[in-house]
């Protein structure tokens, strides 16, 4: 058995393609092994900046010789038909055909056998192909060459056995071929030297030597470890990143982790300000002193402490370098902080100039921040979310406030502050800081940092009954707005973010147990936006209100399948129509699934079926519907008799539990139509000769399906 060795080597990849590229080309590559018939024992990519690289074990040194065949016509065919087949197959008499029995008749075969070749001669155009064939998100063409790639390639490295393949990247045009070849070269600057390998062992050797770590899980490693280590030893909070981490080991091949100081006149900036600042721009992890109070800025205005939402005063990053640093890091460090200060001194300048001006001072800048041609302004859209929050802080709290009203009107101030035009990702943070540094309650400073929230299945979801009236009337704004002037999804585009919207809305109402009737106030929004707010929404209200529903709804199902919660249950609750109560419908969906486990709930499942399954078949066949109470006279058996009595009594029970939206025990009053519902079919013949009787049962049948269908459709239910 043999091995292939494989690099691509080019100039600086980008950081985020590297790993995408790594699963294409062993996908690409193992794919081609496989069409060729080469089996193999493993296969692992590997990508640093500089290379991309496939190494493959086990593969044969030939491959298998293969045995084809090709029928034929039939034994005793006009000769036209014998001579056709015989072209086709290669062949010049039936002499090297074989007669086969194939059913009642007998077929001619053509048995050819393909000798296996050296698997080096198949390798170089199959290589070839899975390198052409890499899908690069964005790529780059060299003059007139037909070849594309993400970065100019410089060599290609294809070794099996121990020998270089033979053969050459082609490219096209005016740039010459790319021969395969055994040798690579290490870091740019520690070892630019090229030199040969014999294998990947050899190859994987050479290059630490050369100061390439090869494998990104280790570069990773190495960073967090070092990380970790320097923080501890500086006693400091490292700010944990996993995204820029994955970044950063995309941009060093041989990572030095070295440690260097914020400008103490700039440590007073929020430390988000700084974190992003030192994340977005520099690619430096963030490191805090634990426990220390944060000022609003390095002047004479400061912010309560504790503002920072536990962050501690941000003093240190980390820097990862490419190279070794020969003097302790000093002057690599010395070159960080000073580009760093920089960055930073615009910030400050941003910030500074922020604090002279008061949110609602603000107000009158967003007339000119067009949030949609048909919807507005964004201040607009703040006045319209006041109204709204108010009335769901009122409607969820059952409670009377006017900070959400508050709230809602200088909620989106803050954007059009300098520093969140220098860091669009701080909206709504800075505006805390803001209010905060204006003496406003709490309550409003946090309803303004979390009302986008929760924008992700890993978002904390806000919890102060101010926050979430603003998150809701937030996202509850953009899903009536869009929906009323048909702007909604379609397939995979989505470029309003309703989706999230409406998975936020859930998460809000559920994780906050609120009782609120989402029609009403789908209702209430759409006629304060279009009758008072002057919004001009062409869609009339039962259809927004039918259409959104149904959105949220298939929102719903989607992040209840994801908790693991039956799909056919979710649709049998909403198969009941109006479920405009998120928390009531999940009671249901609940209660319903805890029935379902018990032996009563599964037997009456089934008794519900074979109800269905007669009185579906019946009612087919007389062309009617069998509807309404059984005639008392024609109940002629004792079981009918108290079947009719228990079916009474259950849906009184149901009836009353589920309006006083207890779920559990709408379903104990179901369970106790079992042993009646069971003592029916096991002694009453539904289809008897006499017609009043059988008109009287199969009213029964339906009985049953009516009572049991107020809790969930049971039909939709599966297993």
């Amino acid at each position: 058995m043999a091995e292939l060795l494989l690099e691509l080597f080019s100039e600086e990849i980008p950081a985020r393609m590297q790993a995408r590229a790594a699963e294409d080309l062993k996908r690409l590559a193992t794919e081609r092994l496989a069409a060729a018939g080469l089996a193999f024992h493993h296969a692992a990519a590997f990508v640093t900046p500089r290379r991309l690289t496939l190494a493959v074990t086990g593969l044969p040194r030939h491959t298998a010789d293969l045995m084809e065949e090709k029928k034929g016509p039939r034994v005793g065919a006009p000769e036209q038909a014998i001579q056709g087949f015989l072209r086709g197959a290669g062949l010049s008499s039936l002499e090297q055909c074989e007669k086969r029995t194939v059913g009642k008749a007998e077929f001619w075969f053509a048995v050819t056998k393909k000798k296996g070749v050296e698997t080096a001669a198949v390798l170089p155009d199959l290589l070839t192909g899975a390198i052409e064939a890499l899908p690069w998100s964005k790529s780059m063409r060299f003059a007139d060459a037909t070849f594309r790639w993400v970065r100019p390639l410089q060599s290609v490295l294809a070794l099996f056995d121990g020998r270089v393949l033979q053969g050459a990247l082609k490219r096209g045009g005016s740039l010459a071929p790319l021969p395969f070849e055994d040798g690579t070269r290490g870091h740019r600057f520690l070892s630019p030297a090229p030199f040969k390998v014999a294998d990947f062992n050899d190859y994987r050797r050479k290059l630490k030597a050369a100061h390439v770590i090869l494998d990104r899980e280790e570069r990773k490693a190495i960073i967090d470890r070092e990380l970790r280590r320097l923080a501890a030893e500086h006693r400091l909070t490292l700010k944990e990143d996993r995204g820029l981490l994955e970044e950063v080991a995309g941009l060093v091949e041989w990572p030095v982790v070295l440690v260097g100081r914020v400008d103490p006149g700039h440590i007073g900036l929020p430390p988000e300000v700084l974190s992003t600042a030192m994340r977005q721009h520099q690619k430096y992890f963030t490191l805090s002193q634990p426990g220390a109070d944060v000022d609003a800025s390095a002047h004479s205005r400061t912010l309560p402490a504790g503002s920072a939402a536990g962050m501690g005063k941000v003093t240190h990053f980390a820097v990862v370098a490419n190279v070794p640093a020969h003097d302790a890091g000093q002057a690599i460090v010395a070159g960080n902080e000073r580009v760093l200060r920089a960055r930073l001194s615009d910030a400050q300048f941003f910030w500074d100039q922020d604090l002279k001006v008061k949110l609602a001072d603000r107000l009158p800048a967003l007339k000119d921040v067009v949030f949609h041609a048909r919807l507005g302004s964004v201040y607009q859209k703040s006045e319209r979310i006041a109204v709204l929050a108010d009335r769901i802080y009122q409607a969820a709290f059952k409670n009377d406030s006017d900070l959400a009203r508050q709230a809602g009107r200088i909620c989106k101030a803050d954007l059009v502050s300098g520093v969140v035009g220098e860091f669009p990702e701080l909206q709504g943070v800075i505006g805390r800081y803001y209010a905060l540094n204006e003496r406003l309650p709490a309550d409003i400073a946090n309803a303004i940092a979390e009302h986008y929230s929760p924008q992700g299945p890993n978002d904390r979801c806000p919890i102060a009954p101010v926050s979430v009236a603003i998150a809701i009337a937030d996202k509850l704004y953009n899903l009536v707005g869009f929906f009323g002037i048909d702007e909604k999804p379609t397939g995979s585009k989505d470029p309003f973010a309703l989706r999230r919207a409406a998975l936020g809305l859930i998460r809000l109402i559920r994780e906050n147990n609120l009782r609120i009737n989402l029609g009403e106030e789908i209702g209430w929004a759409r006629h304060f936006f279009f009758s008072v707010g002057g919004l001009e929404l062409p869609k009339k209200l039962p259809e927004l209100k039918s259409e959104l529903l149904d959105f949220i709804a298939d929102r719903l199902k989607v992040a209840l399948k994801e908790k693991g919660v039956r799909h056919d249950l979710i649709s049998a609750v909403f198969a009941l129509g109006g479920q405009d109560d998120i928390v009531d419908l999940l009671a249901r969906v609940d209660a319903l699934a805890s029935f379902l486990k018990t032996e009563d709930g599964a037997n009456l499942l089934i008794a519900y079926r074979r109800a269905a399954n007669i009185l579906s078949i019946e009612e087919k066949r007389d062309n009617r519907q069998y509807r309404g109470n059984p005639e008392l006279p024609n109940l002629a058996a004792p079981e009918e008799q108290e079947l009719w009595a228990s079916l009474r009594e259950s849906r009184s029970h149901v009836e009353i539990s589920l309006g006083n939206g207890d779920y559990r025990a709408a379903m104990t009053a179901l369970a106790t139509l079992r042993r009646p519902v069971d003592a029916f079919f096991d002694k009453v013949t539904v289809n008897t000769d006499d017609p009043k009787l059988r008109e009287n049962r199969l009213k029964l049948l339906s009985r049953i399906q009516a009572t049991m269908d107020q809790v969930a459709v049971f039909a939709k239910i599966e297993g």
